[in-house]
């Protein structure tokens, strides 16, 4: 199935939005912040030749804390051929010249990524203290972190640890959680401390975790993320890591390094650059992450980092 890129762009105030048009599948291939009149959020969709730009295009209103997108949306589909010899999930296409060339999407990416810089400074550590239902914390998963790093892979890490302002008690030999949303909160919590520790490969379980805080029903979209980014995954395995003592142990690991915090956290999203967290790096992480880790990065700047860019402002929080 060959594909063509599908530019889709977003005004600076979001609404959560879902996009299903038919069967197939388009894919984000890259992000990219354009400055302007309107600070605009550019994504780039590779999608079956039948679809029309048009039918992706959605101007966004009013202001709210999530934006229910930036997961493979639904599009035609134009045939049953298969990508030949790539064989590598589609949101690595773009991950460097070698991949590119191998799935035949070299003509899409010039724009968005470059061959690998050398690695001449430490990467730029962002870690992200947050729960699973959390708005603020979703907002910022899934429209500044991932994005961010989908374009700064190779000049950033990025940890996750979802636990937020859960508590937890020990009753005989065994941890219980309770969460700011809920007895699902801390279900999902677990469920993906445990796709942390069952999927081996990070930037697969990453991208399965932004693919369930960008779904409109994060409870039920398991099953549906595995599929996409980690096939070989089963659901059942993820589950009863969710029940074992292995993820409690885990989530009771969250606790302690959430616990440890210092400052203590107030909020979360609570967000520690490079190892500190203050009030102007919160600010600024939530203003534009790319930005910050652009002006962090202490050695040779990829070259998305030297075109114009602008940030959006997402400073919504969940509070202890």
């Amino acid at each position: 199935m060959s594909h063509h890129p599908i530019r889709l762009e977003f005004a600076h105030d979001l609404r959560p939005q879902t996009f299903v048009l038919a069967p197939g599948l388009c894919t984000v291939v890259g992000v990219r912040f354009s400055s302007g009149g309107e600070r605009e959020l550019g994504l780039l969709f590779l999608c079956p030749p039948a679809t029309k730009p048009g039918e992706l295009r959605h101007e966004m209103g009013s202001a709210s804390p999530l934006l229910l997108l930036l997961l493979p949306v639904l599009c035609y589909a134009a045939d049953d051929e298969s990508l030949h010899t790539c064989t590598y999930p589609p949101y690595r296409w773009c991950s460097s010249w070698k991949i590119a060339i191998v799935c035949k999407v070299e003509q899409q990416c010039p724009v968005l990524f470059q061959p690998p810089t050398s690695k001449n400074a430490p990467p730029v550590s962002v870690s992200l203290f947050y729960e699973s239902l959390c708005p603020a914390c979703r907002n910022f998963l899934t429209l500044q972190l991932f994005p961010t790093w989908l374009m700064l892979f190779e000049i950033m890490n990025v940890t996750l640890v979802p636990y937020g302002n859960a508590q937890e008690t020990n009753v005989s030999g065994k941890w219980e959680f309770t969460c700011q949303h809920g007895e699902d909160e801390c279900l999902l919590n677990m469920v993906e401390t445990c796709v942390m520790d069952t999927v081996k490969d990070p930037s697969d379980a990453f991208a399965i975790i932004f693919c369930m805080e960008s779904s409109s029903s994060i409870k039920n979209s398991l099953d549906s993320c595995l599929k996409i980014y980690s096939p070989t995954t089963s659901p059942d395995d993820i589950m009863k890591c969710t029940k074992s003592d292995q993820g409690n142990k885990l989530m009771h690991q969250n606790a302690q390094l959430t616990d440890a915090l210092e400052p203590p956290h107030k909020y979360v999203p609570w967000i520690v650059i490079n190892g500190q967290h203050t009030d102007e790096l919160q600010a600024q992480a939530q203003e534009g992450l790319f930005n910050l880790v652009c002006k962090l990065y202490k050695g040779q700047k990829p070259s998305a980092c030297l075109s114009n860019s602008s940030s959006l402002h997402l400073n919504n929080l969940c509070l202890k």
